[in-house]
């Protein structure tokens, strides 16, 4: 059992990008220092709140400061990409943190990305996506020539190649055949959950779906693994949650709900840009209720674990015990304005200190059983 860190991240618009790149980069310091296992960072290139158009190359400047994280990518949005672009710059990243890496690939989620890059068609943008992605491994699995006719982008290097001076090849990641891939899932009964069963990819269940709905992602997976005969690991099944650990049940309760936390302007957030494209369905905690019903309070609470180490701990394994066996819980990091800093902290200390230990006893016990 893991633990990891994923940041979208979402900061208030008004944040000097400086001053936030500066705090995600402390916040991800001090997941290594706890002994967090892993960090994933997200893409956007045109979102003031979610501010990181190159994970890459975030993570470059984290790599050699850290001794514990794995790096991801959640995700490289591919539609937006030249595959063969991707392709190369992944390789150099897996060799640069010696295959601490973990490649995750989606058609993206951001609408204003859709309409810069030219992606607003969802036809579209998944037939670039598995495209992109079936380009990537071609070309790490071989040596040039290089000849992939595609839809979009169609990949030629047959000419100037020159073996015995290295000219014309490609580079190949560190780990062989490539670093593991996943994808993100981010609604009920996501269908892109078979797709990666079929690809043999790993699963991100997205920390913007309610927790009634986390189980319908292991569901659809594991059923996609078995008809093809192989068994579904939950290792290979991430599940990213807004949580607050703090001294006491009422503390955490409060400090998600006040008016000055991040986690209440995370889901006023996701709330609001959700309904703008008329997909807020996706975080109802009951898909049955109206819109006037999914308030921030309601989805809050519906997509959030909190509570005292004790009690929290107690939800953790009900939520496990109750969705699936996952092998990974991302917490969210999010927003340190104001008193979110030390909320935050004290959070992520209780939660690899007090809460993990005996978490992982009680998936060690279950597996043994």
């Amino acid at each position: 059992m893991r633990l990891g860190i994923f940041m979208m991240p979402v900061h208030p618009p008004t944040r000097s990008f400086t001053d936030t790149l500066a705090e995600d980069e402390e916040k991800s310091l001090y997941a290594d220092q706890l002994g967090f296992d892993e960090l994933w960072v997200g893409e956007h290139f045109s979102a003031t709140t979610e501010p990181i158009p190159s994970p890459l190359m975030f993570m470059a400047g984290l790599a050699p400061r850290t001794k514990n994280l794995s790096f991801g990518t959640a995700v490289i949005c591919l539609p937006n990409h030249d595959p063969v672009k991707v392709a190369a710059e992944v390789a150099q990243f897996d060799h640069m943190t010696r295959g601490r890496f973990m490649l995750g690939v989606g058609p993206g989620g951001l609408l204003s990305d859709f309409e810069l890059f030219g992606n607003a068609d969802r036809g579209v943008r998944t037939r670039k996506f598995v495209e992109s992605i079936k380009m990537i491994q071609q070309i790490w699995a071989q040596d040039p020539p290089y000849d992939f006719p595609g839809e979009f982008r169609s990949v030629s290097l047959k000419e100037a190649i020159i073996p015995k001076l290295g000219i014309g090849y490609m580079p190949k990641p560190f780990q062989k055949p490539g670093p593991p891939i996943s994808t993100s899932l981010s609604s009920r009964d996501s269908p892109t959950a078979r797709i990666a069963a079929k690809q043999g990819w790993g699963i991100i269940s997205g920390n913007n779906v309610p927790s009634s709905a986390i189980a319908s992602h292991w569901q659809t997976y594991s059923k996609a693994c078995l008809e093809m005969g192989v068994s579904p690991k939950g290792e290979n099944w991430r599940v990213a949650r807004s949580v607050m650990v703090a001294p006491s049940d009422a503390e955490a309760r409060d400090r998600i709900h006040s008016e000055h936390g991040s986690n209440r302007y995370f889901y006023t957030y996701m709330r609001e840009v959700l309904s703008r494209v008329g997909i807020l369905s996706v975080l109802k905690p009951d898909p049955n209720m109206s819109d006037d019903e999914a308030t921030v309070e309601a989805i809050t609470e519906g997509c959030m674990i909190y509570g005292s180490a004790k009690t929290f701990l107690d939800k953790l394994v009900a939520f496990r015990d109750t969705v699936g066996p996952f092998g990974t819980l991302l917490m969210t990091g999010l927003d340190w304005s104001g008193p979110n800093r030390a909320w935050e902290r004290d959070s992520m200390r209780l939660l690899a200190q007090e809460v993990m230990p005996k978490f992982r006893q009680h998936v060690m016990a279950q597996a043994a059983e």
